[in-house]
């Protein structure tokens, strides 16, 4: 019943934070670039053109170059000619007044207000605009214009829920989620300076290029310039031609992380270093967990590519962007299945007897599924639209999921999953998809890693064994091991923390980061020694996330070398969470890291602000109640659990903070009414099942103690804390044939816990 118990079972050392390989030649590389990161500034792209006229033409116009623009007359797209548009009962309208552009639409506190666009943002197929506020603020305007349909649509509407796009909400349009400087900027212009000062809350965004330029990818290049400004034989032949990123005979995995700092969904460290090659020594990828990516790995909400792209067979083939699209114009080399048949034989995959989709011009019947879109001949025998199916985003935006896997309805039978087939074929079921696949392939097919990771997710007994099949083979991508490693946390067993222990010295940096974030040593001596050598691991993120767990830790547990190391990447990480401390993650994970070091007061000031900038972020209040009882706050204890049980009913934490407290306080009755209404909820967990007994004895209510506490076992068979409860209740009413089988348990369960063999030998002595 301990608060302070409590607090070392809460969520406190996760991060929110929002998610390779560490081949010799990045590591002789590595020298270079941070040598030429030293020296080289950016110049802007105009400096390229004169020797790079072939590149420019084919950049021109691209999506990147139309990345984003000073509106103008030939930037702006949409229509501002008075034109009008009415979403939800509310009218805006578009118009131009001295040159410049404006719309009249709903702003904060749900007023109609003029709000001036000053820039344009994207191009196809759709455009955003982006109008400034004070601090250096811009935010996205959810009224976008339709490119290809030629009219104004409401986005913010398609993207999320009706009832989500309240002025008070954080995903509404002024607030913090449809941040220009935080949430799109460091894609859509070059050396993006985020500069965001959490003391006033305020921005000085800066940039080379205000759209994606040549240095975008090739990094500063005034080094580069100068290289070129030299006579041929002055030229220097190992220095990469001065540019900072090598771009051409690196290895595929090398190039595809090239594209990855903004082809990722991920949680950037800070402005990006182009003299670190390892993608996590800038950012840390989003592994294909829901509710981000469907369970078997397909993509369901935005993820940029990567994410998806990593899990392929084609990715781990060595193929690589540039294999199928041009770097510079960013189109693809080939149309139609001429993109695949470089590679793929097309007498035998450009057939109908591989597909059995008709052509185009062949007769056949055409049909409109419920997305709208007409299907018949022509469509399905393409090899994008079985295996790389589209789904749309921002509203009218349809991508491609490029995890490029063969369509398997036996999976969506079994776990639910989308399959190409009924994708187009909506008004038909999985099993017909599935009875056509067997005819036409046969009805054999390849285990799938998505039936294992299922099973982890549902949290069946011996889905780790599994998991620890994919972890252990490098036949599986590598997003998808760590993927493995950080669902394997939830099966404790000794060869499951072996195998996280191993993943800890992978060559790969993802697992290893992984590995790190999910290892749950048995004692603090092992986590200390486990950790500590990855203060210095080469890789950022590595090293941030090992300093992270080792926070607590005081000076006198490391040596000499090992504090210098770790004070050095403990401050690494606190700045990379202050470079994000505009996202409530950040703030959350900054006042974390501030718990831990019993900084209460900065902690508590962190909390508050992640629960300023999104009033809906849970977790943060979560945090927030135990550090207000950490320091004697229980008014404010009593006002946030009663905050987050209106706010949040279903969830269980504003109960059961506010039973603890009252428990504490002797008032039994109000105490055993809260954790009983948390009980019935949802998300109801054995420790509300087993503070909710331990009240129940104390109030004599003995037959409620009981099953309540059994209930508790129905949820973990070996939770120790209730099997103890059960085996005291009633070794201290002298009951030993009903004690017996709860100190068996505790002994099956727990059979290296010394307190447990004392136990069982001192309960067997007095028989």
């Amino acid at each position: 019943m301990n608060m302070n118990r409590t607090w070392k079972l809460t969520g406190m050392l996760a991060t929110a934070v929002i998610v390779l390989s560490f081949p010799l030649s990045l590591l002789l590389n590595r020298h270079a670039g941070e040598v030429h990161q030293a020296v080289a500034v950016f110049t802007g792209g105009h400096a390229c053109i004169e020797c790079h006229q072939k590149e420019f033409r084919l950049w021109k116009g691209s999506d990147h170059d139309k990345a984003m623009s000073v509106a103008s007359d030939s930037s702006v797209l949409g229509d501002f000619n008075n034109a009008e548009f009415t979403f939800n009962g509310k009218t805006s309208k578009f118009y131009k007044r001295d040159r410049k552009f404006y719309v009249f639409t709903e702003g904060p506190g749900g007023l109609m207000k003029e709000f001036r666009v000053s820039h344009t943002f994207g191009v196809h197929p759709l455009q955003q605009y982006l109008i400034p506020f004070g601090s250096g603020k811009y935010q996205c305007l959810p009224i976008a214009w339709n490119t290809i349909e030629k009219k104004w649509f409401q986005m913010a509407a398609m993207v999320y829920k009706p009832e989500d796009m309240k002025p008070d909400n954080w995903l509404f349009w002024t607030n913090q989620a449809q941040n220009w400087n935080s949430m799109c900027a460091e894609c859509h212009s070059t050396n993006l300076q985020k500069n965001f000062n959490p003391d006033s809350n305020s921005y000085n965004t800066t940039w080379s290029d205000i759209n994606v330029n040549c240095e975008a990818c090739h990094g500063p290049g005034s080094a580069h310039i100068e290289w070129a400004r030299l006579p041929g034989m002055a030229r220097p032949r190992d220095n990469n031609t001065g540019l900072v990123v090598k771009t051409s005979k690196i290895p595929s995995r090398q190039y595809m992380e090239s594209c990855a700092p903004c082809h990722a969904r991920r949680s950037s460290m800070g402005p990006y270093d182009f003299g670190h090659p390892d993608f996590l020594s800038n950012a840390i990828p989003q592994l294909p967990v829901a509710s981000f990516y469907y369970v078997d790995g397909q993509f369901l909400d935005e993820d940029y590519e990567y994410g998806s792209f990593t899990q392929s067979k084609m990715y781990m083939k060595d193929v690589r962007c540039g294999d199928c699209h041009d770097p510079h114009s960013l189109k693809r080399k080939f149309e139609g299945n001429a993109l695949c048949t470089q590679c793929h034989r097309a007498d035998e995959y450009d057939t109908f007897n591989h597909h059995f989709h008709k052509a185009k011009g062949e007769a056949g019947t055409s049909f409109v599924n419920k997305e709208g879109r007409k299907l018949g001949p022509g469509d399905g025998n393409l090899c994008r639209d079985c295996h790389m199916p589209g789904r749309y985003y921002m509203g009218i935006d349809r991508r491609y999921d490029h995890s490029l896997r063969i369509p398997r309805p036996d999976l969506s039978i079994q776990l639910g999953t989308p399959n190409a087939c009924t994708r187009c074929h909506d008004d038909k079921t999985d099993l017909w998809a599935l009875q056509n696949v067997n005819k036409w392939y046969g009805e054999r097919r390849k285990p799938h890693y998505g039936s294992i990771l299922a099973d982890a997710v549902a949290g069946k007994a011996g889905a780790d064994s599994g998991l620890l099949r994919i972890i252990n083979s490098n036949l599986y991508p590598e997003i998808i091991r760590a993927t493995a490693i950080g669902y394997l946390s939830s099966y404790p067993s000794a060869r499951a923390q072996a195998a996280v222990r191993k993943a800890c010295g992978d060559p790969d940096p993802l697992l290893r980061y992984t590995a790190v974030e999910n290892f749950m040593a048995a004692d603090s001596a092992e986590l200390l020694r486990t950790l500590s050598p990855l203060l210095n691991d080469p890789v950022k993120a590595v090293r941030m996330q090992a300093a992270n767990r080792l926070s607590a830790y005081k000076k006198e547990a490391f040596n000499e070398i090992q504090y210098r190391f770790f004070l050095k990447a403990l401050e690494e990480y606190r700045k990379s969470q202050e470079y994000v401390s505009d996202f409530p993650t950040g703030r959350y994970n900054l006042a974390n890291y501030y718990a831990k070091l019993k900084d209460l007061p900065k902690a508590e000031e962190n909390y508050r602000e992640a629960v300023r900038i999104d009033d809906l972020f849970y977790p943060a209040k979560a945090n927030l109640v135990l550090i207000y009882y950490q320091q004697g706050k229980t008014d404010s204890v009593i006002r946030l659990c009663r905050n987050m049980i209106a706010s949040n009913p279903d969830l269980t934490d504003g109960y059961y903070y506010l039973a603890l407290l009252y428990g504490e306080q002797k008032k039994y009755p109000e105490a055993i009414a809260l954790l009983e209404t948390a009980s019935f909820k949802p998300a109801s967990n054995k420790r509300i099942l087993y503070n909710l007994g331990l009240l129940y004895e104390m109030t004599g209510q003995n037959d409620k103690c009981v099953k309540t506490f059994l209930k508790g076992l129905g949820i973990e068979a070996c939770n120790f804390d209730i099997l103890y409860a059960l085996y005291a209740f009633y070794m201290n009413r002298n009951e030993r044939v009903q004690a017996s089988p709860y100190i068996e348990k505790l002994k099956t369960c727990f059979p290296n816990e010394k307190q447990v063999q004392a136990m069982y030998d001192d309960f067997k002595r007095k028989r």
